[in-house]
């Protein structure tokens, strides 16, 4: 192109803007001097982008909190729109927060502009009908995962896999003795990772159950030892007054923010439904997943969700390899039982299927992103690189 390629761009939180710098440096790398405008967090914007507004501005989680932001958020989109409309990017990307940026993307595309959504929301799961929005608004998604691509086919809305940016993170092989030693974890002994979840609503609900478990287990394996992963200080609190009310005799190794590694230190994991199963799939460590949500949103979720599995793993393998203990399931019995099974040589089995999972989704998802953001451009652009790079 006789110009640099000018491409608009908004995340809306910390994961987004993570995404957003890895993709921003793939295309510079094949264009650098690529101008890139929107919104987006510090990992962007040293990586060179423009943010017309502060990436704070979107990170609102709540419905309350969310309607006492709106018109904020409102003038916030209808200046994004404008600016862009005046000044054309020759693409927008629009990086998750799908409840912003499908709005801000309809709005450029029928105002001619070509739009790319990053991080395709969950309609494969729930609320299937929302695709037919994602099309109208989009001319494009990538998707981290090969099974949403299958989806989208089904629909004809464009698609392309681009392989996830946490198996390109983390190793095909994780080193245990380094975790074990960089969280002063005795080596001799075997080690159940215990993640009850990051919110307060999970571990209220999951506490319980998980550390009368840790109690069983115990008693039938004094050799055992339990590491936990807390995501702050509030649920670190909260897991302790759990712990002291439950089974104070029981010893737990207390870990703050390290979820990987206390994974990578462990034998076997016991964790809440969440993309933390997808994390600990990549860092290949049997695990069991169980969840309890109050009777009421367990009802409405039973009659949305459209797959037969609520974890990633066996979603992504489309069969059931990660046992789920779900509501009345969720049972220090059951728990047991199945922890004891991983431990055995049946958890390797589980390891191997892991592994192969690992290789399928390890694509290089950054330049894979820049490649299908380039080529919806003008696919002149990638040949034209290819030929400079020989």
């Amino acid at each position: 192109m006789s110009r640099p390629l000018r491409i608009g761009v908004i995340a809306g939180e910390l994961s987004g803007d993570t995404l957003g710098a890895g993709l921003i440096k793939a295309i510079k790398d094949l264009h650098p001097d690529a101008e890139f405008v929107g919104i987006g967090g510090p990992q962007m914007m040293a990586e060179g982008c423009q943010s017309l507004f502060e990436m704070e501005e979107l990170s609102v989680m709540g419905l309350v909190e969310v309607l006492g932001r709106l018109p904020r958020l409102l003038k916030v989109k209808k200046t994004i729109v404008e600016h862009f409309k005046q000044t054309p990017p020759d693409v927008f990307i629009g990086i998750d927060a799908p409840d912003f940026n499908l709005r801000v993307e309809l709005d450029l595309k029928r105002a001619g502009i070509k739009t790319v959504h990053y991080v395709s929301p969950s309609v494969w799961a729930w609320r299937q009908n929302r695709i037919h929005g994602i099309a109208e608004a989009t001319n494009l998604v990538l998707a981290f995962l090969p099974f949403e691509k299958a989806f989208y086919d089904k629909f004809d809305v464009p698609c392309e896999f681009i392989g996830h940016t946490l198996a390109d993170t983390i190793p095909l092989e994780t080193d245990k003795t380094a975790a074990r030693e960089a969280l002063g974890l005795d080596q001799s002994k075997t080690w159940l990772a215990v993640l009850p979840g990051s919110r307060g609503s999970e571990l209220k609900m999951l506490c319980e159950p998980f550390i009368q478990t840790c109690q069983k287990l115990a008693q039938k394996h004094p050799e055992l030892g339990f590491v936990v992963a807390l995501v702050n200080q509030k649920r670190r609190e909260q897991f302790e007054a759990a712990w002291q009310s439950i089974a104070p005799e029981l010893h737990f190794e207390l870990i703050d923010g390290t979820a990987r590694t206390v994974m990578e230190a462990s034998d076997a994991v016991m964790l809440a439904s969440g993309t933390v199963a997808l994390e600990c799939m990549l860092v290949n460590r049997p695990m069991v997943v169980g969840y309890r949500v109050n009777a009421l949103t367990a009802f409405i979720a039973r009659r949305m969700l459209k797959t037969p599995y609520v974890s990633l793993p066996n979603i992504l393998a489309d069969k059931e390899l990660v046992k789920e203990l779900l509501q009345e399931n969720c049972t220090p019995e059951n728990l047991t039982q199945e922890i004891e099974r991983l431990l055995s040589e049946e958890g390797q089995e589980m390891q191997a299927a892991f592994h192969e999972m690992h290789q399928w989704i390890r694509k290089d998802a950054d330049v894979q992103a820049a490649q299908a953001v380039l080529r919806l451009i003008d696919p002149t652009l990638i040949a034209t690189d290819h030929e400079n790079a020989q």
